[in-house]
């Protein structure tokens, strides 16, 4: 299978589910265990404003590779139908990039790579 050429909604589709689980475990290990605090929590790290300043935020600090920008860059220019509407269109892309991300090294059997960038997300 050839992953590059994976429409980019698919692979957010996927990531968003890996994305999180992680962050739903992290919570989970933190100790945190009622269901309404653990939903107000991962707001932090899974909304789409959320996840949108932290790939600006990981993009600033240089740590992908020109093949991740690749596909954060041509998830980003995917076109979409409608968005949610309690973030910009943009934000949504933003978002939708960051998901199809993960998608990508998840399908790609690159879970270090994956983990490292999650890790960086969750433990800063």
């Amino acid at each position: 299978m050839n992953t590059i050429e994976i429409n980019s909604l698919v692979l957010a589709y996927l990531g968003d589910s890996v994305y999180e689980e992680y962050v739903r475990e992290y919570l989970i290990k933190k100790g945190i265990s009622h269901v309404k605090d653990l939903q107000e929590q991962s707001l932090f790290f899974v909304s789409a404003k959320s996840q949108a300043r932290i790939l600006k935020e990981l993009i600033d600090l240089n740590i992908f590779s020109e093949e991740e920008m690749e596909v954060i860059k041509r998830a980003r220019n995917t076109k979409v139908n409608s968005h949610p509407k309690n973030c910009s269109i943009i934000e949504y892309h933003e978002a939708t990039s960051l998901e199809a991300l993960f998608g990508y090294l998840k399908l790609n059997n690159k879970i270090e790579r994956l983990e490292e960038i999650i890790n960086k997300i969750l433990l800063g």
